[in-house]
């Protein structure tokens, strides 16, 4: 047995980078998977598909240099004689990171856990969050000056090579996947409700979800009104018929007489950062319509849409004019959990894009850099 692990550490000592370079790398792999990993929420579309391949490829990376640093310092973890008080949670930093590399592997692997409300994949971001404070906390402690760091070649190509065993790794877990049958994953990870959760009990055959705080009380859709403002020539403030039934304008709109827009329906596919995604069938306004009813003037590039509870969102007008304000989902009105009376429909974008409870469509000059704050804040009073 002694041999054997001579032979380990022996193999180890070839093949792992500098002490210093390990540690720097590790921060180097958190921060970048922190920033990954937030960014993937935005990319809806295949073209940002290399997010989420470097997001894995990095993490398993990650994973055997978090293993060659526990391999370092083991003797002195084991031995409490030599702890001091930065090491508790050092070693809790350690289990947060091993806890957060594994449940990212165990959801590309096919299996999830729920707890409570949360999917495995749920619980995976949420280490990787805590993993932000417990990092800079350690560094306080254990922080060793970039400058010590010895950039020989001999180090680069071992993180050259760590990084190609991660890609080869990340590949091999794809070919994984499939053959216990998670193909039908998509490439932002997520998977098919079904797979999930009992989506007849769900209420529109998809779960209702809601982000950080908004649940507001439900809407009384013969008093709701869309407003429109903004850069536009004429003000509308429209009813729940004018939105949903494609009629005219009448005393949805200021001076009234004009149609607001035929009744749409669009097929498109609501990809939750939770984990999961499903394929509807959506029916209501498309916002170019509402826009074209409106007259956009000069210098419009945004619309920015923004809920009963604060939340709000902008697109491009280009991507919001093929957008649709939603009345419908397969058909049927949509239930209070999904928006009713209208949600922004986005294709291409991650659900927390797509605005419930839609009171304002505003045409707008430029984007809105507060609306990441705002989706942490809305929904509380």
């Amino acid at each position: 047995m002694s041999g054997l692990r001579g032979a380990v550490a022996r193999a180890l000592r070839r093949v792992q980078p500098p002490a210093r370079v390990v540690d720097w790398a590790i921060a180097a792999c958190v921060a970048f998977e922190v920033a990954s990993g937030l960014y993937s929420f935005t990319r809806g579309t295949p073209s940002g598909a290399w997010v989420f391949w470097l997001h894995s490829t990095v993490g398993l990376t990650l994973a055997a240099l978090v293993g060659f640093k526990l391999w370092r310092v083991r003797r002195r973890v084991t031995s409490t004689a030599s702890w001091d008080r930065f090491t508790p949670l050092s070693v809790l930093q350690a289990a947060v990171t091993l806890a957060a590399l594994a449940t990212g592997a165990f959801w590309v692997l096919g299996g999830n856990v729920p707890i409570l409300a949360w999917t495995t994949l749920n619980l995976h971001v949420g280490l990787g969050l805590l993993l932000v404070p417990l990092v800079l906390y350690h560094l306080r402690g254990r922080y060793h000056s970039p400058r010590d760091v010895d950039p020989d070649r001999r180090a680069a190509l071992k993180v050259g090579a760590l990084l190609l065993a991660g890609t080869v790794a990340w590949r091999a877990s794809e070919a994984a996947d499939r053959a216990l049958g998670g193909a039908s994953r998509r490439f932002t990870g997520s998977k098919p409700t079904g797979d999930l959760y009992d989506t007849e009990t769900e209420g529109g055959g998809f779960p209702v979800t809601s982000w950080v705080a908004d649940d507001p009380d439900p809407i009384d859709r013969d008093s709701w009104t869309l407003a429109v403002r903004g850069l536009v020539g004429e003000e509308l403030d429209l009813g729940y018929d004018d939105l949903g039934g494609g009629m005219d304008g009448g005393g949805g709109r200021d001076g009234g007489g004009a149609p607001v827009g035929p009744d749409t329906e669009l097929a498109a596919t609501l990809d939750c950062t939770s984990g999961w995604y499903t394929h509807q069938r959506w029916g209501g306004v498309r916002v170019g319509d509402l826009l074209d009813a409106a007259g956009v003037e000069d210098g419009a590039r945004y619309v920015r849409f923004t809920s009963v509870t604060g939340y709000r969102w902008s697109l491009p007008i280009e991507e919001a004019e093929d957008a649709l304000l939603a009345t419908h989902v397969r058909g049927r009105p949509l239930s209070h959990g999904h928006g009713a009376p209208a949600r922004l429909v986005a294709p291409g974008r991650r659900g927390f894009q797509w605005v419930k409870w839609v009171e304002s469509v505003e045409v707008r000059e430029r984007g809105d850099p507060m609306q990441w704050l705002v989706t942490l804040v809305s929904g509380f009073d």
